[in-house]
């Protein structure tokens, strides 16, 4: 793989990992899929988008199946 290519693997991976940090921190679900989404389109781009979308779509499912779960969270007791 190209040295371009190997750095279009690693800023989809960062993504990924920014978007899974973002929701494990508690920030808007949104960030988080803006993150998921941005990946799949670079990897389109670049023309792996096969290799990735099974990546983002169980993320983008885990996210909607979180909105109907989770009902508002308290804040923890200080």
């Amino acid at each position: 793989m190209s040295p371009a290519g190997d750095e279009t693997r690693a800023k989809i991976q960062r993504l990924l990992v920014t978007g899974d940090n973002r929701l494990k921190q508690g920030v808007a679900v949104e960030k988080a899929r803006q993150s998921y989404e941005q990946a799949l389109e670079l990897a389109r781009e670049a023309g792996i988008e096969e290799a990735v979308r099974p990546l983002v779509e169980i993320r983008l499912a885990d996210l909607e199946r979180l909105a109907r779960e989770s009902p508002r969270r308290e804040p923890p007791d200080a």
